[in-house]
């Protein structure tokens, strides 16, 4: 398997990189609202929960196996935070991709989320060499359910109330894609 590279991703309006404890302010604004946090496994508390998330970030490299690394969201022209993107790599090469993203609700509905989405699910296939993807996905977060569907996901299963989430037991919903799959709708996508 091809190792990840370091630098930064860019799309054509979104640049991906690491966090940097200038981002702290920016990431406990949206992060701590509860339109984002509502479906989400971490919350910061505080400006300062958001600077040591970001501190432990930073010993995590970029395709470490086993390991959750989060990237900055940056608007391409002016480099503002406007959310981040979870990605864990396997332990081995048997294992799934799994993708995590989260967005300040002023940057929501715009199609960034599409964007990084397409942009990361090609490196993953194309340039990692990875074979499956997976998504985990709170059922009431209607907008991410209708994202990985247009991107071509299949939901594979439905578990109920299997994660507790800020006290509450919540359903859990995975969608998956296997390269085959992306190779095919991007194949049919250059056909039309």
């Amino acid at each position: 398997m091809t190792r990840k590279p370091s630098a930064a991703i860019e799309t054509a309006r979104l640049v991906l990189d690491a966090l940097d404890q200038r981002d702290a302010e920016s990431l406990f604004d949206y992060r701590g609202n509860p339109e984002v946090w509502r479906y989400q496994g971490w919350r910061p508390a505080s400006v300062a929960d958001s600077r040591d998330f970001i501190a432990r970030q930073s010993g995590v490299a970029f395709g470490e196996a086993g390991a959750w690394c989060q990237l900055a969201i940056r608007s391409k022209p002016t480099r503002e935070l406007i959310g981040d993107l979870g990605v864990h790599f396997p332990a081995s090469d048997t294992e799934p991709v799994e993708f995590g993203i989260s967005l300040s609700p002023a940057h929501q509905r715009k199609g960034y989320a599409r964007e990084v989405m397409t942009a990361c699910i090609d490196l993953a296939f194309r340039q990692w060499g990875h074979r499956r993807l997976v998504a985990s996905v709170d059922p009431r977060n209607t907008a991410s359910m209708a994202l990985f569907r247009a991107l071509g996901f299949r939901q594979e299963a439905h578990h109920i109330e299997s994660y507790c989430l800020c006290g509450e037991w919540v359903d859990d919903v995975i969608f998956a894609m296997l390269t085959r799959e992306w190779s095919a709708r991007s194949d049919s996508d250059s056909d039309r």
